[in-house]
C-alpha cells in the first residue's frame, strides 16, 4: 500500500536527506554532465540514460531482495500506474536534455522554479494537504519570485511549462503508487527499455551515434544510467516520506543550483532581475523551513 505522511506527525529527517540529495545531484552534477554531452544526439543521450539505468536499478532491487516479490505482486493497476509514471518522466528527461543541449538552460531552470508551485497546488487541492499562515506567506514569496522571472523572460517558454508540469505530475503519481522507490523506478525503466533500445539501434543504423566510437562519450553515456537512477530513486523515497507541499518548496534548491552552475561554470550572465527573483524565492524557502521547525517543536512539546 502507498504511504502518505500523517498530517499530524513530524516529517522524518530521512525524507529530507533523500530529497536534498536528489535535488543536489539534479541541480549541480547533472547539468555539468549533460553539458559535456552536448555534442551527442539528443535521442542517444535519452536512450542510454534508460538502457544503462536498467542494470543499475535491477542490481539495487536484487540487493534488497525485491525482484521476485515485485513480480508476484504485479497487477494491471500497478502496471498501469508504472506506465503513466514512465511516460511522464520520459517526457521530462527528453525536454531537459534538449534544453541543456540547445542553450535553453535558463528556460529549464525557470521551469523547475515553476514546478514547486504546481506541486504545492496538487498537494492542497488533490491530496487535501493543509498549509498554515507561514507556509502561505512562503508560497506567496516564491510566487513573486517566479513572476519576476516571467516578466524578465517576457513570458513562459514551452520548455519551462513542460518541465514544470511533467515533474509535478510525476511527483503526484509516485506519491500515490503502492510500491517503493526502487521497485517503481525498476518498473518504469523496464517499460521504457525496449523503446530506448529501438531508438539506439535506429540511431546506429543512421550513423548518428557516438557510442562505441568516441571513448569519452561512450563512458559518459554508460555513466548516464546510474546518474539517472540514483537521484530519481532518492526523490521517490523522499516524496513518500514528506508532504507534497514540503517536497514542493524544497525543489527550489534544484533550479537555484542550475542557475548558479550556469553563471559560475558556464559563464552565463546574472542580472538585477534574476537577483530580485532569487531573493524572493529563497526568502520563501527560509520562511517555509522556519514554519516546519516551529511545527516540530510544538509537536514535541505536546508529547
Amino acid at each position: 500500500m502507498s504511504q502518505t505522511p500523517d498530517q499530524n506527525k513530524p516529517e522524518p529527517v530521512q525524507g529530507y536527506v533523500y530529497a536534498l540529495a536528489a535535488y543536489g545531484i539534479w541541480g549541480l552534477v547533472l547539468p555539468i554532465f549533460l553539458w559535456s554531452l552536448s555534442g551527442v544526439h539528443l535521442g542517444e543521450v535519452v536512450a542510454h540514460r534508460i538502457l544503462w539505468a536498467l542494470p543499475f536499478a535491477a542490481a539495487i532491487l536484487a540487493w534488497q531482495g525485491g525482484i521476485i516479490p515485485l513480480w508476484r505482486a504485479l497487477t494491471w493497476r500497478i502496471a498501469g500506474l508504472a506506465l503513466l509514471c514512465a511516460v511522464v518522466i520520459s517526457i521530462n528527461w527528453t525536454v531537459y536534455v534538449y534544453a541543456i543541449a540547445t542553450g535553453h538552460g535558463v528556460d529549464a531552470a525557470f521551469g523547475y522554479y515553476i514546478n514547486p508551485l504546481v506541486s504545492l497546488l496538487f498537494g492542497v487541492f488533490l491530496l487535501g494537504e493543509r498549509l498554515n499562515a507561514q507556509q502561505i506567506v512562503a508560497i506567496a514569496l516564491a510566487a513573486c519570485g517566479v513572476a519576476v522571472m516571467a516578466i524578465e523572460a517576457g513570458g513562459l517558454p514551452w520548455v519551462s511549462l513542460v518541465l514544470a508540469g511533467s515533474f509535478a505530475l510525476y511527483g503526484l503519481l509516485r506519491k500515490t503508487t503502492p510500491y517503493g522507490a526502487a521497485e517503481g523506478f525498476f518498473l518504469e525503466i523496464v517499460i521504457l527499455f525496449m523503446p530506448a533500445l529501438a531508438a539506439a539501434i535506429w540511431l546506429t543504423a543512421a550513423g548518428q551515434t557516438q557510442f562505441g566510437i568516441m571513448p569519452k562519450e561512450t563512458l559518459l553515456l554508460v555513466a548516464a544510467g546510474p546518474l539517472t537512477a540514483i537521484p530519481l530513486i532518492l526523490y521517490a523515497a523522499g516524496a513518500r516520506l514528506l508532504r507534497l507541499s514540503t517536497i514542493g518548496i524544497l525543489q527550489y534548491i534544484t533550479p537555484s543550483l542550475i542557475a548558479l552552475t550556469a553563471v559560475f561554470v558556464f559563464g552565463e550572465p546574472f542580472g538585477v532581475m534574476q537577483g530580485i527573483a532569487f531573493a524572493f524565492i529563497w526568502a520563501g524557502l527560509v520562511v517555509y523551513t522556519l514554519s516546519l521547525i516551529t511545527q516540530g517543536r510544538r509537536r514535541r512539546a505536546r508529547v
